[in-house]
C-alpha cells in the first residue's frame, strides 16, 4: 500500500537573503511551476522517487537575516551575475516577495545588553509563528549565513544543564550558529548547518537534540573542489597509489570571498576541507589548501589542484584539474534536497546527529566514511528505506 503523501514543510533559512538562500527559494519555485528541471537535485532522482519525501511545491520559505534587501531584487542582482536566468526574474517574483515577508531580523553578537537566552527566545518565538501562520507539518532551520571564525568552546557547552545556566546570565555562551542551532531545536525544528561553522556541534546540543527526538545534520555542504577530491581520493586509495602531496587554491568572489578573505574566518573552511584526503587515504599528506579573495570572480570560484602521486618502481606521477563554478547554482540544489531528507527524518522520528547525509558535506558529523560513491549508497539505502511516523508537535 502507497505511503500517503507528506505535508507541507517549512524551510527556515539562516542567512534568508544571501545568494544561496535566493537562488534556492527561486530555485524552488521554478521547479513547482514546471519552468525548470531538476539538474543538480539528487533527490529528484529515480533512486529516490519511493522515498516518502516532500514535493518541491509543498516547501515553504522563511527565514532570519540582518539584511534588508529585498528578496526580489536580491534575485535581480543575481542574474545580473548570470547566475539566475533574466526570463525567469518575473514568473518567480510572487514566490520570492512570499519568501520574503517571512523573513526576520537576524541575531548579532550582543555583548552585555541582553542574556543570549533573551536572544535565544526571540528567534524561538520566529520559528513558533512561522509554523502556526503557514501551517506546516514542520519546519527544518538550514544555516547558509557566512562562515565564522573558530571559536573558543565555553565550558558551559559541556553539558545541557550547564549550558541552560549559562544562557540565562551571560552574551557570549555560543556562537551565533550554535544560538540558532539552540534556537531551532528549542522551537522543535531540525536542523542542519550548511557551513563550517560550529553550529549543533557542541556536547550540549548534541544531549538537547537527542533529548527532543529532533534530526541535525552537516556540515560545510560540499559544492566543488572537494566533491572533486571525495571520488578521486577513492580511486587512488583502490589502484594502490601512493599519494605524496595534494595541494590546492581557491579563489572566490562574492560574499564568501570577501568573508574568508579573513584568515580567522578561512581556518574553519580550510580545515573542513581537509577532511576528505586525510580520511580516505588513511594518512596526511604533503601540501596545503589556500583561499584568495578576487572581487572580479563576483559570484564564481575557481579551484586548482595537484597531485603528486607515486606507481610502480616509485615512477612519480602527477594529477591536475580546475572546477570553475558559481556556488549559489550548486548549492541551492543541495539545500533543496536537505530539507527534504531532513524531513522526511522527522517523520520517522530520527533524533541526534544523521551521519547517512554524510553524502553532502565536507565534514559529516559522526561519520568516517568520506568516499563519494559509498556515502551515496548510504544515503539512498536510508531514504527508500524505514517506517514513516506522523509528524508530531514538539514544544520544549
Amino acid at each position: 500500500m502507497p505511503l500517503p503523501l507528506p505535508p507541507r514543510l517549512g524551510v527556515w533559512l539562516v542567512g534568508a537573503r544571501g545568494s544561496v538562500a535566493t537562488t534556492t527559494v527561486a530555485g524552488a519555485a521554478a521547479i513547482a511551476a514546471g519552468l525548470t528541471g531538476t539538474t543538480g537535485c539528487v533527490t529528484a532522482e529515480p533512486e529516490f522517487a519511493n522515498a516518502a519525501l516532500p514535493a518541491f511545491d509543498d516547501l515553504v520559505f522563511g527565514g532570519h537575516d540582518v539584511s534588508a534587501v529585498p528578496l526580489p531584487k536580491r534575485a535581480e542582482q543575481l542574474a545580473d551575475s548570470s547566475v539566475l536566468p533574466g526570463w525567469l526574474l518575473e514568473q518567480v517574483r510572487p514566490a520570492l516577495s512570499a519568501a520574503d515577508r517571512e523573513i526576520r531580523p537576524g541575531a548579532t553578537v550582543d555583548h552585555g545588553s541582553r542574556t543570549q537566552q533573551e536572544v535565544a527566545e526571540r528567534l524561538v518565538a520566529d520559528l513558533r509563528s512561522f509554523r502556526s501562520r503557514t501551517d506546516v507539518a514542520a519546519v527544518v532551520v538550514v544555516n547558509v549565513a557566512s562562515t565564522e571564525a573558530p571559536a573558543l568552546l565555553h565550558p558551559a557547552t559541556a553539558s545541557l544543564e550547564a549550558m541552560r545556566a549559562a544562557l540565562a546570565t551571560e552574551s557570549t555562551v555560543l556562537p551565533l550558529s550554535s544560538l540558532y542551532a539552540y534556537a531551532a531545536l528549542s522551537a522543535g525544528c531540525a536542523y542542519v548547518d550548511f557551513t563550517p561553522s560550529l553550529g549543533a556541534r557542541l556536547p550540549a546540543l548534541d544531549e538537547m537534540a537527542r533529548l527532543n527526538g529532533l534530526p541535525y545534520a552537516g556540515s560545510d555542504g560540499k559544492t566543488g573542489e572537494t566533491l572533486v577530491k571525495s571520488v578521486l581520493a577513492p580511486m587512488f586509495r583502490m589502484r594502490a597509489l601512493k599519494v605524496r602531496s595534494w595541494s590546492g587554491t581557491n579563489l572566490l568572489g562574492g560574499g564568501d570571498g570577501a568573508t574568508l578573505a579573513d584568515p580567522a574566518a578561512a581556518a574553519g573552511k580550510i580545515e573542513s576541507k581537509g577532511h576528505a584526503v586525510r580520511e580516505i587515504l588513511g594518512h596526511s599528506v604533503e601540501g596545503h589548501t589556500h583561499i584568495d579573495h578576487v572581487p572580479d570572480l563576483g559570484e564564481w570560484k575557481t579551484a586548482w589542484d595537484h597531485i603528486s602521486f607515486e606507481g610502480f618502481l616509485g615512477t612519480r606521477m602527477t594529477l591536475q584539474f580546475t572546477w570553475q563554478g558559481c556556488d549559489s547554482a550548486l548549492a541551492a540544489p543541495l539545500v533543496l534536497d536537505l530539507a527534504r531528507l531532513m524531513g522526511l527524518a522527522l517523520r520517522r522520528g530520527e533524533a541526534g546527529p544523521q551521519s547517512q547525509l554524510g553524502f553532502f558535506f565536507k565534514d559529516p558529523v559522526t561519520a568516517t566514511e568520506h568516499g563519494l560513491a559509498a556515502q551515496y549508497e548510504r544515503l539512498r539505502d536510508w531514504a527508500t528505506d524505514g517506517p514513516v511516523l506522523p509528524v508530531r508537535e514538539i514544544e520544549c
